[in-house]
């Protein structure tokens, strides 16, 4: 029997899905790998398809199955569509190989003309590392580049911090201008400011070539090219390594998921068919994105996916991924409309086993190619495992994403008053977690700053954040949004997960959505930047919320919070809206009351020490009353041993008391001696 089962004995019912979750898993490691062979061996599509120099001058391979013949075109020859064709190799490979250093160069534009299927269409090189856009004509051509040619890189020692603090990030949007922002512009001017910030882990968002800036980087057209949006490869390798020198952790946002359904740009068709990379049909089209669905069985497709995942980690050093759109990948529906309610959801003619075997797989790989690489996955479903080593019937992922917690916080926002917010439901919420599985706990994301949405801050303070963010102005509707904007990430952080995640500008309450340039908005960039100036200048009170999520991550980071996988619960007053818990050094204590203060909250300890106030969401540098102070609070024991500390807590406050050293319990009172008939005596004497 797996692990997965003891970890969850209700899955027991299911053992037979997990054994041939394993089973396929074995077979088709089986059928891909030669005899003595790694998927590290496999994964190497990379360095035989597309552009390589070689002793004599240039190579140029694809995999084009279908395709009655291949063609390459460029500046090297006029652009002549037909005078250098591919040879064919079998099983679908062909070949072109120029003699002489010069018959092609680095940043030569070139494209592929694929005949097949009675017709001729062009092409960008399934394996082109740099994809440009022609400002001129629109259209898009792929630029070699020199694969020999070595990034001078200093990073050979480093080791991400154990814990991850994750900063999502978007390299264009990263800037106060209206503009695109580049790799470097983020390297020297945003990474300094999350290194300061305590985030140790940068997740990148569209890195891998995507044709519509709009699409936030989650409509794929070229695998293996860095976005040519943000600068040249190089640009992007000097950020990775500048992350390195500073001890910050760099994941890559990878989409496997889908891939756009443009032909000219993308995979799509490349061969002259649909299921050279994708299933036929309706299989193949996602219905709520408009994108085109992997068929993971193949092995092609596998060779081309698990050599993309080694290619973004040996070639730019990401230190590992957050895998996009898991739950769309699992099922056949997509999870679409899905409620995933009981455990029979996962384990049914729904399930894309495929998908699964492919992830742990990449699961595999990743560790294979750098043990120390993180992996997250975004899965709302729940699929049981997830999260598990894959020889414990699991599918190998570090961290899934708590998905739920963002929609939680936004339901009790929008639809409850705060008198009816059922504080000790919100706990559970925050513990539903599935055994031995981390989870990456956060308030909101990107998803949840695009149009159409609302961030948080500005679901607490709407029209009031226009005019009444000075700070020498007051407004109660202000005062509510910033005491629970600061007491909703510190709940979340100490209690909903293993790592903790903040996309870039929140952490100081950024206004309002993003909306990239489109024809619906004039084109702008108005709201696709990120205004650090409000942070900065002083005067707004963005300043008192990033100083407090500074000190917040600083303080948790510090005392290794994430060590103890759960919070040690010591007090719920629901009726008061007062919860407590422990973890790992720190005592969280909340009053989510709006209007009542307590001067009497005992909280019973795990130990008995003295308590000293290491942050409160109340202190004036955050924009608070100052009515706490750092202060001591010693503990005290009853005669049963039990030791309790009581602590005041303020209305909409929340504190963090960090552990003392462990004292000895103050000796038991002496009962009083028996009278006996003797020592009566005695006295009436």
């Amino acid at each position: 029997m797996y692990r997965i089962m003891e970890l969850n004995p209700q899955l027991r019912e299911f053992a037979g899905d997990i054994d041939l979750r394993m089973f396929l898993y074995r077979a088709t490691k089986s059928r891909i790998l030669t005899e003595g062979q790694t998927l590290d061996d496999f994964a190497n599509a990379h360095n035989y398809y597309g552009f390589h120099r070689t002793e004599n001058g240039w190579a140029y391979r694809e995999w084009a199955p279908s395709a009655y013949q291949l063609y390459l075109e460029g500046d090297f020859n006029g652009w002549n569509k037909t005078s250098h064709p591919l040879r064919p190799l079998g099983n679908g490979d062909w070949e072109l190989l120029l003699e002489g250093e010069n018959a092609l160069w680095e940043g030569c534009r070139v494209k592929t003309v694929v005949d097949a299927n009675m017709q001729r269409t062009e092409h960008i090189p399934l394996y082109a590392r740099r994809v440009v856009q022609d400002p001129k004509t629109i259209t898009w051509c792929a630029e070699v580049t020199d694969d020999k040619k070595q990034y001078p890189w200093t990073d050979s020692d480093f080791r991400g911090e154990d814990s991850l603090y994750i900063y999502e990030a978007h390299v264009g949007m990263a800037q106060e201008e209206g503009r695109v922002g580049t790799y470097r512009e983020f390297a020297d001017k945003v990474l300094p400011r999350i290194k300061s910030d305590g985030y140790n882990t940068v997740q990148l968002m569209a890195i891998m070539e995507h044709p519509y800036y709009g699409s936030f980087g989650y409509q794929v057209s070229n695998f293996f090219a860095a976005s040519s949006w943000f600068g040249r490869p190089e640009d992007l390798k000097y950020l990775v390594n500048t992350a390195h020198s500073m001890g910050i952790r760099v994941l890559l946002d990878v989409v496997h998921s889908h891939a756009v359904k443009n032909t000219a740009e993308g995979i799509n068709m490349f061969d002259g068919t649909t299921w050279q990379f994708f299933h036929d049909g309706p299989k193949g089209d996602h219905p709520a994105w408009g994108t085109k669905c992997f068929d993971y069985g193949k092995t092609g497709v596998l060779h081309f996916l698990l050599s993309n995942l080694k290619f973004w980690m040996t070639e730019y050093h990401f230190d590992g991924f957050r895998f996009d759109g898991v739950t769309s990948m699992l099922y056949h529906d997509h999870g679409l409309g899905t409620n995933f309610d009981n455990n029979h959801k996962y384990f049914s003619y729904n399930t894309h086993v495929e998908a699964i075997t492919y992830l742990q797989l990449a699961n595999e790989l990743i560790r294979q190619v750098n043990p120390n690489a993180i992996t997250v996955a975004e899965d709302m479903s729940g699929m049981p495992g997830m999260c598990l080593p894959i020889e414990d019937g699991g599918i190998g992922f570090d961290y899934r994403l708590g998905m739920g917690l963002p929609d939680m916080w936004i339901r009790t926002v929008k639809e409850k008053r705060d008198e009816d917010w059922d504080i000790f439901k919100m706990w559970c919420d925050m513990c539903l977690r599935r055994p031995g599985e981390k989870t990456v706990a956060y308030v909101e994301s990107h998803d949840q700053a695009l149009v159409g949405d609302k961030t948080m801050i500005f679901r607490l303070a709407d029209a009031a954040m226009y005019t009444d963010m000075d700070k020498a102005t007051h407004n109660p509707v202000i005062d509510r949004a910033i005491a629970l904007h600061k007491m909703i990430r510190l709940f979340t952080l100490a209690g909903g997960g293993e790592a903790y995640l903040n996309f870039m500008g929140n952490e100081f309450g950024h206004p309002e959505w993003i909306d990239f340039p489109r024809e619906g908005n004039g084109w702008s960039f108005h709201y696709c930047r990120r205004q650090w100036s409000l942070v900065e200048n002083g005067f707004l009170k963005y300043q008192w919320l990033g100083q407090f999520d500074k000190d917040m991550i600083h303080l948790t980071k510090d005392s290794g919070m994430f060590l103890q996988q759960m919070g040690d619960l010591r007090l719920s007053d629901p009726g008061r809206k007062v919860l407590a818990f422990y973890r790992h050094g720190l005592l969280f204590a909340f009053n989510f009351s709006p209007d009542k203060s307590y001067t009497d909250v005992k909280i019973s300890l795990p130990a008995y020490a003295d308590y000293t106030v290491a942050l409160s969401t109340d202190d004036e540098v955050y924009g608070g009353q100052g009515l706490i102070g750092h202060i001591d609070y010693p503990a005290h024991a009853d005669e049963k041993g039990n030791s309790t500390v009581t602590v005041y807590l303020p209305a909409r406050t929340a504190v963090v008391l960090r552990e003392g050293a462990p004292k000895a319990l103050p000796p038991k009172p002496k009962a009083p001696k028996k009278k006996t008939a003797k020592t009566e005596k005695s006295t009436k004497k």
